[in-house]
């Protein structure tokens, strides 16, 4: 997946300028963005802090973590079953 220019804090701080006072052209041509970029972010971290944002992606990688760790179980299980249904 391509990594952005912006980091979330970065972008939690672009958001927060316009309700700051700022204009959507002013914040756009200051950090040569295109105001889809701008409307995007402000749907997906509408709100949100830089705290919140470090939370979930730490929740992200615990979930992720778990996935792995189910997906593994449920592999060896499987291959058990199957040896004790050949004997």
């Amino acid at each position: 997946m391509k990594k952005g220019r912006f980091s979330e804090a970065q972008i939690v701080a672009i958001l927060q300028q316009q309700a700051s006072g700022q204009t959507v052209a002013q914040i756009v041509r200051e950090h040569g963005l295109s105001e889809a970029t701008f409307y995007a972010w402000k749907s997906k971290y509408a709100g949100a802090s830089v705290a919140e944002l470090a939370r979930l992606k730490h929740l992200e990688e615990e979930n992720r973590k778990l996935k792995q760790m189910f997906a593994d179980l449920s592999l060896e299980n499987q291959a058990i079953k199957e040896i004790l249904r050949k004997k």
